[in-house]
């Protein structure tokens, strides 16, 4: 088939851009001819031709308005078999909605800068996704449910299909090849208990709570990967007397020597569709605590690859992390590492090309 997909960058910082890039080389190595449009300048796929939205710099709220402008005018330009978007723009047969929806996220109590404008813009665009676009995808079962309730579409319209993972990227035998390196780098000792909290956004995926919850856990180091206010964070952490013992590492290509240092991520997040962090440290064999509220959470088995709380619940959040330190570390790590080895990318490409069938 010849696809057209309109997407943001492909860069390796991102959990969503690293999820893109990994179906569309699945969408390749299947034999479908793949075009991609979207603002900035991606890294390179081999037998992927890209064409740049140039989206001129503008208040957030026109930008989200030229870019449905630029997709409509180079869609109209080419002749496609399908076209899906993972941006919110109106000229597609398959959306997917990977970031959710922007009305469940308000609701959710996550967003706190003041953005009236910009908020109603992506509503009243949203809206217009949902009712338009013949066939919408969401990246797990909540946001499929959340989709039919806050917008009254026809469950039959909406498909779930999960994300996948770079399975030898994100593997137990790496982590054991980078453990001891990362912690030294992260000035950590060989016996320290070590949390990881990655990911951008961090008054949504709950940074807070994260830090909140250390004082409760004696002796134990948090690693803050991502990018937000760390000034505001780091004034928390030193309020709690816990400053010393958060390592701040900033934006990070290589999440898999993270995950290898570490022995439970936290992501206590207040709303997150599916965050691919959960899937890529299950890969590792690395244990998630992180929300019930998460898309993340229909892949944990309590107790055994990691543990669900409630958002804003630092107590909780700081049992669930002791609880995991009890009993076999081995036994944990396959139990996360069974539960990702489902979610290949081929999986996800192979669900996508049902849909695309649907169209002549």
């Amino acid at each position: 088939m010849n696809l057209c997909l309109i997407a943001r960058p492909f860069v390796y910082h991102g959990g969503v851009e690293r999820a893109t890039a990994g179906l569309v080389e699945a969408l390749v190595a299947r034999g479908h001819r793949v075009h991609v449009l979207g603002p900035g300048a991606p890294l390179p796929i081999p037998g992927v031709t890209f064409s740049p939205l140039r989206v001129p710099r503008l208040p957030a709220s026109a930008r989200v308005l030229v870019l449905v402008a630029l997709a409509r005018r180079a869609v109209a330009g080419g002749r496609w078999d399908v076209v899906q978007s993972h941006e919110r723009t109106l000229s597609q047969h398959v959306y997917r909605a990977g970031e959710g929806c922007h009305r469940g996220y308000l609701a959710s109590g996550a967003a706190t800068r003041t953005r009236g404008l910009y908020h109603r813009v992506v509503l009243a665009l949203e809206a217009r996704v949902f009712a338009r676009t013949p066939r919408l995808v969401a990246i797990a079962r909540r946001g499929k449910s959340e989709i039919e309730r806050l917008y009254g579409v026809d469950p039959s319209r909406v498909s779930v299909i999960y994300n996948g993972v770079d399975l030898e990227r994100f593997h137990p035998d790496r982590a054991a090849a980078h453990r001891e390196a990362a912690r030294a780098e992260a000035g950590l000792r060989g016996d320290d208990h070590v949390l990881l909290f990655a990911g951008s956004g961090w008054e949504r995926k709950g940074l807070a709570t994260a830090i909140e919850a250390l004082p409760r856990l004696a002796g134990a180091r948090l690693l803050v990967i991502g990018r937000g206010d760390e000034h505001r964070y780091r004034r928390l952490a030193e309020r709690l007397a816990v400053g010393d013992r958060v390592r701040w590492l900033g934006l990070r290509p290589d999440l898999e020597r993270w995950y290898a240092a570490a022995d439970v991520l936290m992501l206590p997040t207040r709303y997150e569709p599916f965050g691919n962090v959960h899937l890529e440290a299950l890969a590792s064999g690395l244990p998630v605590v992180t929300t019930t509220v998460a898309g993340g959470a229909e892949v944990i088995e309590e107790n055994k690859n990691g543990a669900l709380v409630p958002p804003d619940d630092a107590v909780a959040l700081a049992a669930a992390v002791a609880s995991l330190r009890e009993g076999s570390r081995p036994a944990r790590a396959e139990a996360a590492r069974r539960a990702a080895e489902p979610f290949t990318y081929s999986r996800q490409a192979g669900e996508f090309e049902r849909l695309y069938r649907e169209f002549p």
